[in-house]
């Protein structure tokens, strides 16, 4: 595997020349950068793979208020291309799957989806009054400047101990983490004061940046199509399919686990799109449970499956109204003109 890894430290190296050019365009201003009259928190990260956006934007949703909030995303592996609103014939396919949960979640909030992220806020803006726009995975679009920038670090691994791909998991340079205003370190076990100076002392913050400590909390209930719930101590009386088509499902892997649950894993890539002989072999089976994300993708098909929500914590109520002081100080000092 390290030879594997020595082997391709030239295809990471012109890959970081790539992302380096480009920065160095936009930063002395030769592509253009727009930014906007009303507040535009973009919540990102440097690497591929689950970090914790979702749960963090639908907390900065709840923090905000979903009537004042919409959550402009890229849409990725959807089926359409261009700008779309979400309405009540939107699907995963035509949203994506977390657009789509977003708005199955919030319908109160509007939910768009455009590759291009500046054509995106101005057709919003266009026909829509939100208070905040939320840009979901924007780090790497240089194209607006985001007002305040979040920026989101899994524990187990931090971006200062990863390497460009395709050696490791980073799509964009460790420099570019120089432009969030907060640092998350998200899906953290207990941690003493001590281990989170530690990854203080690793991270090496500016002083201007925040850094923060988040944790995943699952649900005590699971969920199926209309809200129907039945607690998860229930659920797990008896065997089941566990179905994951996300990053890294690992974390609830060991959490069902410590639950002492009994169940087969079925594991399928981020973001996949289940085939017909796919869906049909699910179909056979008895008991299924899976997480939100999926959710959205299979419950035409499943009517009777169930999911587990995941919500964001911070390791400590302090750090939590200190952040969101942060967040409703920012919307407050930058209302739209």
């Amino acid at each position: 595997m390290k030879i594997l890894r020595y082997l391709l430290f030239p295809f990471a190296f012109l890959y970081g020349l790539g992302v380096r050019l480009r920065h160095f365009l936009y930063d002395h201003h030769l592509l253009k950068s727009k930014s906007y009259p009303l507040p535009i928190i973009c919540v990102g990260n440097l690497a591929v793979g689950g970090t914790g956006k979702t749960p963090m934007i639908e907390y900065l949703v709840r923090l905000i208020g979903e009537e004042h909030v919409a959550i402009l995303s890229r849409g990725y592996k959807r089926k359409t291309r261009g700008f779309s609103l979400a309405n009540n014939l939107s699907s995963a396919l035509s949203l994506g799957d977390e657009p789509y949960q977003f708005h199955h979640k919030f319908p109160q909030s509007k939910i768009a989806v455009c590759e291009s992220r500046t054509t995106g806020i101005e057709t919003l803006l266009a026909h829509y009054t939100p208070k905040v726009i939320l840009l979901d995975d924007a780090m790497q679009h240089r194209g607006v400047q985001a007002g305040l920038t979040l920026l989101l670090t899994s524990y187990p691994t931090l971006y200062t101990k990863d390497f460009l791909l395709p050696v490791g998991n980073l799509r964009d340079v460790t420099q570019r983490s120089k432009a969030a205003q907060v640092i998350i370190v998200t899906k953290c076990p207990s941690l003493s004061k001590e281990e989170q100076q530690k990854i203080l002392k690793e991270l090496n913050p500016f002083p201007y940046q925040k850094v923060f400590f988040t944790g995943i909390h699952y649900s005590e209930m699971v969920y199926t199509n209309n809200d129907n719930r039945i607690p998860l101590t229930n659920f797990i009386q008896t065997p089941f399919t566990l179905v994951t088509g996300i990053a890294n499902p690992l974390p609830l892997v060991h959490f069902l686990k410590g639950e002492n649950a009994s169940f087969e894993h079925l594991q399928y890539n981020d973001h996949h799109h289940f085939s017909a002989k796919e869906i049909q072999f699910l179909q056979e089976k008895r008991k299924i449970l899976t997480t939100e994300k999926d959710f959205v993708r299979l419950s035409e098909y499943l009517p009777e499956i169930f999911y587990l929500p995941i919500e964001t914590y911070f390791l400590s109520e302090t750090a939590q109204e200190d952040f969101n002081t942060i967040i409703k100080s920012y919307i407050s000092n930058n209302k739209r003109s």
